[in-house]
């Protein structure tokens, strides 16, 4: 991940986990959302994973880009309800360096 990214992310997490704090429904997206619960965070998160998903297949690369920025935000807001941060899924993915993807999944089975 780049700085940029890095950066973009440290900045989106510290809007949300703000917004969340002030719990202020009727002004923040972000608050209503979280006030109406994981299930609903979820159901968000999987309605953009779906829509980049369609623009990945039409191959409309705007598209694409507006609904993977979607799909990061509400990511965000999901890791950030649980209150997890993108510190521990970067630790996730420096762990998973250096070995190979069907061996990493292999190691998840049970």
């Amino acid at each position: 991940m780049g700085k940029a990214m890095g950066e973009a992310l440290a900045r989106l997490e510290a809007v949300i986990r703000d917004r969340i704090a002030a719990g202020e429904a009727e002004a923040s997206y972000v608050a209503d959302l979280v006030a109406k619960g994981r299930g609903k965070i979820a159901q968000k998160l999987g309605e953009e994973a779906v829509e980049a998903v369609i623009a990945a297949v039409s191959e409309d690369d705007p598209a694409l880009i507006g609904e993977a920025s979607d799909l990061v935000f509400h990511l965000s807001i999901l890791l950030a309800e649980r209150g997890l941060t993108w510190d521990v899924i970067a630790a996730e993915l420096a762990r998973r360096h250096g070995t190979s993807g069907h061996a990493e999944k292999a190691s998840r089975q049970p």
